[in-house]
């Protein structure tokens, strides 16, 4: 089955018909289903002010209310049809409604691309008639959606409480997940302004809902619950317009498993799988990738209630010596610096504390704050104005309960949010650990305009981390420009297999890419001639059609002193070929090269991202420790650089225990030409590889070279 989305045109107009009905008809409403009564319940209880019109054929009452036999029986205008009846009725609903101008539809009902082969033709069928009627369908086999900002609720799940208004768009592609993401949120005072549960995205996809939430002035952030990414490209067009317009992605995406295209031929494949992929896109999209639910909601949630964070230098405030440690350990898992404070700082700090307090990053006021309850503001305020620091992270929690003076815990809760809200720099507040929201706690950020908490160390350093570096790559994304059009090589007609090395060097270098010098021998006395031009010592490599992994056969030999070495290793390198019944059998010669520091430079082709690029550590390392980062091409010598820095060997290349530090930017040029290259060949390109890549100061040289193609 084919997937349509939306036009870009048609998200703005109909998704807002869609979300913001003036009324609703309940089709196959009837109180033997739980969806139809908390459904309807829903929308009597949380604040939907239209006609809500209860439609069944077979009985006069439901939910206590009068049923119409059918859509025309309602005698009235409706602008959303919530379809709950069984699988073979969906199609004639929406012919029904056609005819009498009803645009757009939640369809609950399962059974259609979910079951196999059959359902998705009936899917197909509802689809198509969709299309050609200019009809906006939500799923099937979906929830519904929840406007929080407008108080429409035509969801299927109870919905327990009033869903708290918010600024963070929830798209899901789980619907059971649904209420619990829902409840979360409310439990952690995250306000959200749409949550959709998408069901099988037949018609309307996450792209289309990620686009209506950016042109949203509601939605400030975007949380995505995401299975798959179903259609990259329309996914990273969104991606980067919602950094354009300074709105952040949050993505759950689970899911993992080894690249689908990855050849046999290539060590690079061995390396990217589907979520390293997902990594790397997400990466140059700007989207800020979690790893839980919690994380989802609460980093969502920081990043509504926080301006873009200006760099990576955080100032700790706390009333805990404890906590202090923790936050200094997680704050260096997620890349944050805790600088020393300014002697100015730490002046100003000492006139305040207990003598017994001791003044560094983090702080720990101590808990003469329970004799003190101003001990806690007065030394944000200090922190704050040190000019070392980008950022404040206030340990501080929300009343748990009621207090004995209710009133003069929200005077001193004023007074902190007044303080947080003059800071002349951003303050990130984080509670000590995961608990709802009290009531009262409610109040008081109501009441004194607190801001929002994110809950516990562990969640809140790790939003706080999420932050700055979505704030580092939403400005990356905005200032990227356009890759130049690399002109297509000149190929042999239709290149299919594999190039072996000389093959594949003679391309790059005919391309651009530095390579070592290397001269085929089809005999002992060539191979000679060749070593003789080189000097010596030099390097034989076995040559025959298709030979890729040469050292597994022992086709490697380093380290030729002499004529008759040279003599020796081509006997006995094209004995072995012949022993394997190999074609196209020769050596290739090499001048020897050594030092520096190698590495694998590749590209694969993923199936549905297009070429990765992956560079790491290469030779003899690339399985061992298989220690690379990937990009989606096109890079930039920027993203190459950056690439290089994620390396755990990244210190080798800076030139450790007095080694010489190689010239990253030479690298980076390199790298960048690979992926230039890569990318210009199209869709006839499977993978390329460089391994390795060798680096020597400013040289750089591909020692080793394969191409499959097709």
């Amino acid at each position: 089955m084919t997937n349509f989305s939306v036009s870009a045109r048609e998200s703005t107009s109909s998704l807002r018909a869609l979300f913001n009905p003036g009324s609703i008809a309940l089709v196959g409403a009837t109180d033997k289903s739980g969806w139809s009564r908390n459904t309807f319940d829903n929308l009597q209880a949380h604040g939907f002010t239209g006609p809500v019109h209860l439609v069944n054929p077979r009985t006069e009452i439901v939910h206590g209310r009068r049923a119409h036999r059918s859509l025309s029986e309602i005698g009235q205008p409706v602008d959303l049809a919530y379809v709950m009846v069984p699988t073979p009725v969906v199609l004639p609903v929406l012919r029904e409604g056609a005819r009498l101008g009803i645009r757009s539809y939640v369809v609950l009902t399962a059974g259609f691309g979910e079951t196999g082969a059959e359902g998705r033709l009936r899917e197909q069928e509802v689809l198509d008639f969709a299309r050609e009627n200019e009809l906006t369908v939500l799923g099937p086999n979906g929830n519904g959606y929840i406007n929080a900002a407008a108080r429409i609720t035509p969801y299927g799940l109870p919905i327990l409480s009033a869903p708290a208004r918010g600024s963070v768009g929830v798209v899901l592609q789980s619907g059971a997940l649904a209420s619990s993401i829902l409840a979360f949120a409310q439990a952690r005072n995250v306000g959200i302004s749409l949550l959709t549960a998408m069901g099988n995205e037949a018609m309307i996809s996450v792209t289309d809902v990620m686009e209506y939430l950016i042109d949203d002035p509601a939605t400030k952030v975007i949380a995505l619950f995401l299975e798959s990414v179903r259609r990259p490209g329309e996914f990273a067009a969104a991606a980067r317009r919602a950094a354009a317009a300074g709105k952040p992605v949050v993505a759950l995406k689970i899911g993992a498993s080894q690249l689908a295209s990855r050849t046999a031929q290539a060590h690079t494949g061995a390396l990217v799988g589907d979520d390293s992929v997902i990594d790397a896109a997400f990466r140059q999209l700007g989207v800020i990738r979690v790893r839980s639910l919690e994380d989802l909601i609460i980093t969502s949630g920081l990043l509504a209630g926080t301006p873009p964070l200006p760099g990576r230098r955080v100032g700790v405030v706390t009333p805990s010596g404890g906590a202090s440690e923790i936050i200094a350990d997680r704050a260096e898992q997620e890349g944050l610096v805790l600088p020393e404070y300014a002697p100015e700082t730490v002046a100003r700090l000492k006139e305040i504390l207990p003598e017994f307090a001791t003044v560094q990053n983090p702080l720990d006021v101590t808990g003469y704050v329970v004799v003190d309850r101003t001990l806690l503001s007065r030394a944000l305020a200090i922190v704050a104005e040190d000019p070392g620091i980008d950022e404040v992270m206030l340990l501080s929690d929300l009343p748990r309960g009621v207090p004995a003076d209710p009133e003069l815990a929200l005077s001193v809760y004023h007074t902190s949010s007044r303080l947080i809200q003059e800071s002349p720099r951003p303050v990130v507040v984080v509670s000590n650990v995961l608990v709802d929201v009290s009531d009262f706690g409610r109040k008081v950020q109501e009441e004194t305009g607190y801001p929002y908490v994110a809950g516990g160390i562990e969640h809140g350093v790790g939003a706080l981390g999420a932050a700055v570096r979505w704030a580092e790559q939403a400005r990356e994304v905005s200032s990227r420009a356009p890759a130049p059009v690399t002109a297509v090589p000149e190929l042999p007609a239709g290149p299919t297999g594999t190039w072996v090395e000389h093959e594949a060097a003679a391309f790059l270098a005919r391309n651009g890419i530095p390579v070592v010098p290397a001269e085929l021998a089809d005999d002992e006395d060539t191979a000679v001639e060749a070593a003789d031009r080189f000097g010596y010592p030099v390097v034989l490599k076995a040559v025959a059609d298709g030979l890729g992994h040469k050292s597994d056969i022992g086709g490697v030999r380093l380290g030729l002193a002499s004529e008759q070495d040279v003599r020796q290793a081509h006997r006995e390198i094209t004995a072995s070929l012949r022993a394997m019944d190999a074609k196209g059998i020769g050596t290739l010669v090499q001048p020897q090269r050594s030092g520096g520091v190698e590495l694998l430079v590749g590209v694969v082709r993923d199936a549905a991202w297009g070429p990765v690029l992956a560079v790491g550590l290469g030779g003899i390392w690339v399985e061992v420790l298989r220690d690379a980062a990937q990009r989606l091409l096109p890079v930039s010598t920027a993203d190459v650089r950056s690439a290089l820095g994620e390396l755990r060997g990244a210190v080798v290349l800076r030139g450790s225990r007095g080694h010489e530090p190689a010239d990253l930017d030479s690298v980076a040029e390199v790298v960048a030409r690979v992926g230039e290259l890569a990318l210009a060949l199209g869709d006839q390109l499977e993978s390329l590889e460089i391994n390795p890549l060798l680096v020597r100061g400013s040289r750089v040289e591909a020692l080793d070279a394969l191409i499959t193609w097709r």
